[in-house]
């Protein structure tokens, strides 16, 4: 595939909840350090978000029963509030709107037009193989239809940008081969619209939860991070250690704690603190004669965690304070975005003989 000097890169998020570490480490990073490389398009997926809006509300309504003083949230506003958290995380982490356009998916509808012109060249064989329809489906839970055609809206998300390039999690690899495939099916009905998009994978390592499984909102087990105060500290306390006991040598490789230590510390600070997990009592004099435990290793990422997003935390403070501000970025990343949008699609149609829309 030929890459243009400044390659158009796309890549969106879910607004299902607060956002994490995980998505940070995962995607977020990725995407603010890539937008002076290329020409970026960074969309909020509402429109992927209503096949598990009803759960959302329905979860929200089970805590609210068990506990009185939570008060649950329509489905509307639960969508309306969770777009808002992440366009107020993304801009307090460094994304500029100059460089990125930033925007709701739901503000190009084209990408919808374009899903259904996908529908009517690729199989639904391809569909149903799909890692989360066949993760519901063994789940028990009855599929949307948006579900299932998940993939092929997704296609039309990255192809529509004529997108070379899409910076994704691991997770989402099988996703985008279905999108390759998708564009190969069109081009080869239709001749050559589209190009190959390129998976650029983050190389990082899994960001593991509090429990010890890879931190996501299903499992329950993130850190948020924009927690601070005694939220952030009952997150990081509650991350599970083995059993070893304080005085004896403990090993860093396989402890939670210091893999997540590991994502904000430098190569100095890792190999201290690894040497601390080996030797309990260096340094002890220092702790009142205490061996190094699993809680000051807590303690120490606490103090990263807390520190690493400190300047980012008041930008987001401040940015919560002008909502006209973030209308503003999204409306604007909306023009540009659907105007590269409209281009594609009248490609599109002129390949399958619909031609120019009168209206």
């Amino acid at each position: 595939m030929t890459v243009s000097v400044r390659p158009r890169i796309l890549s969106g998020v879910q607004p299902s909840g607060k956002l994490h570490l995980g998505n940070y480490f995962g995607a977020i990073k990725q995407h603010i350090e890539r937008q002076d490389t290329g020409e970026c398009f960074y969309f909020i997926a509402d429109y992927h978000a209503l096949t598990s809006l009803k759960e959302a509300e329905e979860k929200e309504a089970g805590a609210a029963a068990k506990n009185k003083s939570i008060s649950p949230r329509p489905a509307r506003q639960i969508l309306a509030e969770n777009v808002r958290d992440v366009a107020l995380d993304y801009l307090a982490l460094g994304l500029d709107p100059a460089k990125a356009s930033f925007f709701r998916q739901s503000d190009v509808p084209e990408v919808c037009e374009l899903a259904w012109f996908f529908s009517s060249v690729f199989g639904t064989a391809h569909l149903e193989r799909a890692h989360s329809y066949k993760d519901k489906v063994a789940r028990g839970i009855t599929p949307s239809v948006g579900l299932f055609t998940y993939p092929l809206l997704m296609a039309a998300d990255i192809l529509i940008y004529r997108s070379h390039l899409v910076p994704v999690g691991k997770d989402q690899e099988q996703h985008l081969e279905m999108t390759r495939d998708v564009a190969g099916a069109f081009n080869n009905a239709y001749g050559e619209v589209f190009p190959l998009p390129d998976g650029v994978y983050n190389e990082a390592a899994v960001v593991p939860g509090t429990d010890g499984q890879k931190m996501s909102k299903s499992y329950g087990n993130t850190i948020e991070i924009f927690a601070e105060g005694k939220p952030l500290k009952n997150a990081v306390m509650g991350v599970v250690t083995d059993s070893t006991p304080v005085e004896e040598p403990k090993n860093p490789d396989k402890c939670n704690a210091f893999a997540l230590y590991k994502l904000f510390s430098t190569a100095a600070e890792q190999a201290e603190m690894a040497d601390l997990y080996r030797n309990p009592m260096k340094g002890a004099e220092g702790r009142g004669g205490r061996p190094f435990g699993y809680g000051d290793a807590k303690t120490l990422l606490l103090a990263k965690i807390d520190s690493y997003f400190a300047a980012a935390r008041e930008r987001r403070k401040q940015l919560a304070r002008d909502p006209g501000y973030v209308e503003e970025v999204l409306t604007a990343g909306a023009r540009k975005a659907r105007a590269a949008a409209q281009i594609t699609l009248q490609l599109v149609r002129q390949s399958v003989g619909m031609g120019t829309r009168p209206v």
